[in-house]
């Protein structure tokens, strides 16, 4: 059977709006939540104010991401806007992180701090352009026992257990 396709945003009136203007609003993803029945993730938040309104206008996650530091290379790596986004989302939807992950330490960290989960893209590119499917797996592997490693120099035996105090001297006053 053909597969069908359609243009990407079929349906929903895009007059005036581009996806890099300063005309989208938060409206646009009830606009888009309206015309598909697709979960509506908003990639690029890096504070707690923008995951508020996120979680306000009805996106169902949140990605954590600078782009790579193409857009804002100047600003807050993505670990450091984590726990302020976490906190703006308030526990009403998964949020995600995307930047800056190298290791499993850094799989840890990004989940001690209130990660839903981790993008890795890099390593994953890295590990194609060098091995194929190979060389993902690898980089998959590697990853995989650093995380397992962290976890148990922190005394944490599930992804459950993961908690700030890991990563976090609460001994000091913030």
């Amino acid at each position: 059977m053909p597969r069908t396709t359609k243009p990407m945003f079929a349906g929903l009136d895009m007059t005036g709006v581009t996806l890099t203007s300063a005309t989208l609003t938060w409206d646009f993803i009830k606009r888009l939540k309206d015309v598909t029945t697709m979960k509506v993730i908003v990639k690029g938040l890096e504070n707690g104010e923008d995951a508020a309104l996120a979680v306000k206008s009805g996106a169902d996650g949140i990605i954590v991401s600078n782009h790579g530091g193409r857009a804002t290379e100047t600003g807050r790596p993505t670990i450091e806007c984590l726990p302020e986004v976490v906190q703006g989302a308030g526990g009403r939807l998964p949020v995600l992180i995307d930047g800056g992950v190298r290791r499993g330490t850094d799989v840890f960290k990004a989940l001690a701090l209130g990660a839903t989960a981790v993008g890795i893209g890099r390593p994953y590119i890295w590990g194609l352009g060098a091995f194929g499917q190979a060389g993902v797996e690898r980089v998959l592997q590697i990853l995989n026992t650093e995380l397992r490693l962290a976890m148990i120099g922190c005394g944490t035996t599930r992804i459950a257990d993961i908690a700030a105090k890991s990563v976090i001297d609460t001994r000091r006053q913030m």
